[in-house]
């Protein structure tokens, strides 16, 4: 599966790192350096989300199971954070 939008910080401005998802037809959301030449229209409101997704993985660590992932198997794992994510929810 390949993602429609990569949404990234600064630190992630670099030629080839923008490239490389382009190269692959990946959107890029990459805000520019402050001195940088601006070349590509930056999408605000798509960036505004990434806040909402860091917002949940910093919840999603409170629980020390996903943090330090005591399970081994991918279908365990998956239910622990399934059951973080609707301890979170309720």
């Amino acid at each position: 599966m390949r993602p429609l939008i990569l949404v990234r910080d600064k630190g992630y401005t670099g030629r080839r790192i923008r490239n490389y998802p382009r190269r692959r037809g990946i959107r890029l959301t990459i805000p520019r350096l402050s001195n940088e030449p601006r070349r590509a229209p930056f999408r605000r409101e798509i960036y505004s989300q990434r806040n909402v997704v860091e917002r949940a993985i910093n919840r999603l660590k409170q629980f020390l199971r996903i943090t330090t992932r005591y399970e081994k198997l991918a279908v365990n794992y998956t239910a622990m954070i399934e059951n973080a994510c609707i301890l979170l929810w309720l």
